[in-house]
């Protein structure tokens, strides 16, 4: 069906169950951001493949809201299927509850499936619904409508050893227990699948990319279960379980067990789903709180630290084989986006412990580069040439760490008003590169100065900075951010951050710049603890579309000291013409 059909299907499915309003998030009963293939619903309804955005359908309106990231690959997308763009956070947007109450009448029933809705979004949704007349109701009436889902992955859950991890299992759950204590808390949801996987110290593949499991833990003062699709562990994650004193129960099981709860407080994040909710909320009391596990995990211990060091050097290796390989045989050989990103997956795979992509690689060449989430399709992919320039955005999951790294570089002439863009965009991520801040900052007080230099000549990019990485775990992980938006939770020392500030002409050319950053203690004084950054990815930048008039000495200097850190750690490592490039390439500016 095409995704108008599959419209008409849901409005079908809607008018049977007097159903006035439908919304269709993009979500799974873990509230991920990236999802098992049975659990996109969003992008199996629209068409629409962003990771972010969601769909409501009226009896003769579909409106898709996205944010500034997708505002490009959005309307393509959506061609034909009769669902209209809505821009998110773009001044005259309506919110879309707001526009499902100007769209239905009093006494309205607006439906979500509530496996698949947070508890946040619920809330919002039925005070908008309380204050206007109109019902909510929790229906998944997707399910008679995409009836031939995916079947749910079976593959293996497995161990992530203490030599990685850093830390035990049962150090990681007293830790908690610690927390829910100091919150009043008798029992814990632990619903998010890089949380569950942290906790545990387990690993697995059921996300793409994503080395997670479909699982849920309840944790008391006194027990820890996991419900698990038992099958899945294998020998060694099952003594793993046994010996941490974690109990086994299906993953089916677990809405059951939470029925059983009686006179307990419990403590669920907020953007848990809704049905977790429902099925406690009778005889309990519940604590709407932050997963306790959310920072300790997003704060590196050493090992994890010394994990992410070691991958870079294997990941810096791979990538630059990949870019001599890239502009060495562009207009010599036949090329597409697509062939592109499959070759650079080769040259990672050829590294130690590469388990594979932490996302589908960003290859986007001329104007393409504009779409700030691309995705090179395996047909019709854009031929590349030596012509223009090209941005390539990808990364690695190793067993030690995760990598996420954008280059943007010249595959034949480029103008000056692209040099001048990537150098401004370069500028930005230096600042924020050398940047020194206190103890306390949010990434909101840093967002500014990765901009700075793009705000100067009245220009921007409309996605954040920032985003924590996962340690072998989730790419994108909370929960801080380096953005424009208000994020309470301060940037703290051991967290590891993109930095990644970009520049786009739709149609044109579109340039980010992306390195790894990890917090570290600078020095104390008597004003305060301050942090500085310390860049952990190694691979060089293409000094031919710097304009160096543009930078300062200081900023001339990070970039030398960089690409000579680079020349020191992945040097033994090459070899050849490779090398010789290399050294080149990573030569004073």
């Amino acid at each position: 069906m095409t995704a108008k059909e599959k419209v008409a299907s849901l409005r079908a499915e809607m008018k049977k169950n007097n159903i006035d309003a439908f919304i269709v998030y993009s979500a799974d009963p873990h509230m991920g951001e990236y999802l098992p293939a049975e659990w996109q619903e969003r992008t199996w309804l629209s068409g629409f493949t962003g990771s972010a955005g969601f769909v409501v359908v009226t009896a003769n309106k579909a409106g898709l809201w996205t944010d500034g990231r997708y505002f490009t690959q959005g309307p393509e997308e959506l061609k034909g299927s009769g669902i209209d763009l809505f821009k998110d956070g773009v001044e005259g947007t309506p919110n879309y509850i707001d526009w499902i109450i100007s769209e239905t009448s009093d006494n309205a029933t607006i439906a979500v499936n509530g496996l698949a809705t947070s508890h946040a979004n619920w809330e919002a949704l039925k005070n908008k619904c309380t204050k206007h007349k109109r019902n909510l109701k929790d229906l998944p009436l997707l399910n008679n409508v995409w009836t031939k889902r995916p079947a749910a992955s079976k593959n293996a859950v497995f161990v992530q050893p203490i030599e990685r991890a850093g830390q035990s299992v049962t150090y990681k759950i007293a830790a908690i227990r610690e927390k829910m204590k100091a919150e009043g808390a008798t029992s814990h949801v632990i619903s998010s699948l890089d949380d569950v996987a942290w906790t545990l110290n387990l690993r697995g593949s059921d996300v793409q990319c994503n080395p997670v499991f479909l699982s849920y833990v309840l944790l008391t003062l006194k027990d820890c279960f996991l419900f698990v699709d038992l099958n899945k562990l294998d020998e060694n994650a099952q003594n793993l379980m046994k010996k941490s004193g974690v109990k086994l129960k299906s993953y089916d099981s677990f809405f059951d067990y939470l029925g059983t709860l009686n006179n307990e407080s419990i403590l669920i994040a907020p953007n848990s789903n809704q049905s977790v909710f429902e099925a406690v909320k009778k005889d309990n009391t519940i604590i709407e709180k932050p997963v306790p596990g959310h920072v300790m995990k997003a704060i590196k211990n050493e090992t994890e630290q010394e994990g992410f060091r070691t991958v870079m050097v294997r990941d810096g290796v791979a990538m630059v084989k990949f870019l001599h390989w890239l502009t060495h045989t562009v207009g010599k050989e036949d090329l597409d986006e697509y062939t592109i990103g499959k070759k650079l997956h080769g040259f990672r795979a050829e590294g130690k412990n590469f388990i594979g992509a932490s996302f589908d690689s960003i290859v986007g060449y001329k104007g393409n580069g504009a779409i700030i989430h691309y995705s090179a399709k395996s047909e019709g992919s854009a031929k590349v040439t030596n012509d223009s320039s090209i941005l390539v955005d990808s990364g690695g999951q190793y067993l030690e760490g995760t990598t996420d790294i954008t280059r943007t570089f010249p595959l034949g002439d480029v103008s000056d008003e692209f040099k001048k863009d990537a150098t401004l965009a370069l500028q930005g991520m230096i600042q924020l590169s050398m940047v020194k801040f206190p103890k306390g900052t949010r990434g909101v007080q840093l967002d500014a100065l990765a901009r700075m230099p793009l705000w100067k000549e009245g220009k921007d990019f409309n996605h954040g900075t920032g985003h924590g990485v996962g340690s072998f775990l989730n790419v994108h992980e909370g929960p801080m951010s380096i953005r424009k938006d208000l994020n309470p939770n301060e940037l703290q020392e051991g967290m590891v951050l993109s930095n990644e500030p970009g520049y786009y002409v739709e149609g044109k050319y579109g340039i980010r710049h992306e390195n790894l950053i990890l917090i570290n203690t600078w020095k104390t004084t008597e004003w305060n603890t301050f942090y500085e950054f310390e860049t952990l990815t190694l691979c060089p930048f293409f000094k031919s579309i710097i304009v160096k008039d543009l930078l300062s000495k200081e900023e001339i200097d990070w970039m030398n000291t960089y690409h000579k850190l680079v020349q020191e750690k992945l040097k033994p490592h090459l070899e050849g013409d490779v090398k010789t490039w290399f050294e080149d390439l990573v030569s004073p500016i």
